[in-house]
């Protein structure tokens, strides 16, 4: 039996119809907030990510990829391509609050659920589109690839070592982001129908929201109209703030000021750097940063990265050791803010499956592990049954004609 929504979202609900990673980290965030998710499948094939593997949940048949973006929501298998299929989402839209997709620009369209077929019938109805480039511009009809729109976006120029090839994040960020931008945005649309009684669409582009976190480097732009270059780990407008090779391996050294400077020199041997004109400022270090780079680097090769870790955070100076993705999970601090969770599974081994917790830590309303992500079609009857009250002769005969 689905546990009843808790969370500051409970009693909303959202009918998903997207897929692979930008729409469902959108909707799993709302679902981990109360939300109730209903996530509209292809019968037979489901959303793609369920065959991005290995590797599988141990014991399961099920993706890691989708586990980790798909907890909270009943799976639904309608085929939309069917009008039968149409009336279905139609149907169980009058009780939803929310509509995600992500769809190409004018796919739905195409089965009568675009943003404006659907908001003349439900005119509350909070409609969020999320694609490669937006719903407008020259563009809007391309399809969006992460790995595509970090190259588009420009953070690929700006990433890797100086003399080598531009890099992609090593994790899908321009989905990610999207997703994250996606969630806000239905949450201001929704404060706004709870104030106007009117909904509206939440148009979401991945290069759009790609180009907004470019942050400090797209300022450094614009406020010179040089393209910054690309700088390995170090900082464009901090330094030393760096990757650094130690005794036994590497550390992040992070001098965010000048006081923190003065305190990193008097305390390793280097105070009198503090006194040259190429170190004394950070504007100053930043103009000189290869000689600082070549001054700082022998030192920083006296000790091992947990000798300097305990020295300088003693200090309170930013560092930190370059953990494998091991030594993140098996962090003290990160077990301490109970960063990952288990939830029950049917097939996997034990009995459950381990997920990443939801970052955002409320203190009131937490959120909200209910459903796992859950099998193809696992809730088709039972939501059918109980939002739309179809009884067991109905559903069979939409099965029959493949409708779900």
């Amino acid at each position: 039996m689905t546990k009843v929504p808790t969370g500051p979202l409970a009693g909303l609900r959202v009918l998903d119809l997207t897929r692979v990673l930008a729409g469902p980290t959108c909707t799993q965030m709302l679902g981990d907030l109360g939300a109730e998710i209903i996530k509209i499948e292809k019968p037979g094939a489901g959303d793609d990510t369920r065959g991005f593997a290995p590797p599988f949940m141990p014991g399961t048949k099920e993706s890691a990829y989708f586990v980790g973006v798909n907890r909270n929501k009943q799976s639904v298998t309608v085929d939309i391509a069917k009008p039968e299929g149409q009336v279905l989402v139609k149907r169980l839209l009058a009780s939803c609050d929310i509509l995600a997709e992500n769809f190409k620009v004018g796919a739905l369209a195409k089965y009568g659920l675009g943003y404006e077929q659907l908001h003349k019938e439900f005119p509350k109805l909070v409609y969020c589109s999320i694609t490669g480039f937006g719903q407008t511009g020259p563009y809007a009809p391309r399809p969006g690839y992460d790995s595509l729109i970090q190259a588009m976006g420009g953070v690929m120029s700006l990433t890797g070592e100086p003399d080598g090839l531009p890099q992609k994040v090593g994790v899908p960020v321009a989905d990610l982001f999207a997703g994250l931008y996606g969630c806000i945005g239905i949450l201001a649309a929704l404060r706004h129908r709870d104030a106007t009684g009117v909904g509206q669409q939440v148009d979401i582009g991945m290069l759009d929201t790609h180009v907004a976190w470019l942050a400090n480097q797209g300022m450094n732009y614009l406020a010179t109209g040089e393209n910054p270059p690309r700088l390995g780990n170090q900082h464009p407008n901090i330094v030393p703030y760096q990757v650094f090779p130690t005794k036994d391996g590497y550390l992040v050294l992070s001098v965010g000021n000048d006081p923190t400077f003065q305190r990193f020199c008097e305390n390793t041997g280097l105070a009198h750097l503090l006194t040259d004109e190429h170190f004394a400022t950070n504007a100053a270090r930043v103009a000189n940063r290869q000689l600082v780079t070549d001054t700082l680097t022998p030192v920083m090769k006296t000790k091992t990265t947990t000798e300097w870790v305990d020295k300088l955070e003693a200090l309170k100076i930013g560092c930190g050791p370059i953990n494998t993705l091991e030594q993140v999970f098996a962090d003290p601090h990160v077990q301490a803010r109970g960063v990952v969770v288990e939830m029950p599974h049917a097939q996997a081994d034990g009995g459950s499956v381990k997920v990443i917790a939801n970052p955002v830590r409320l203190s009131e309303t937490p959120a909200d592990y209910r459903i796992t992500a859950p099998m193809l079609g696992e809730h088709t009857e039972a939501v059918l049954e109980s939002v739309l009250g179809m009884n067991q002769t109905d559903i069979d005969a939409l099965r029959k004609a493949g409708v779900i």
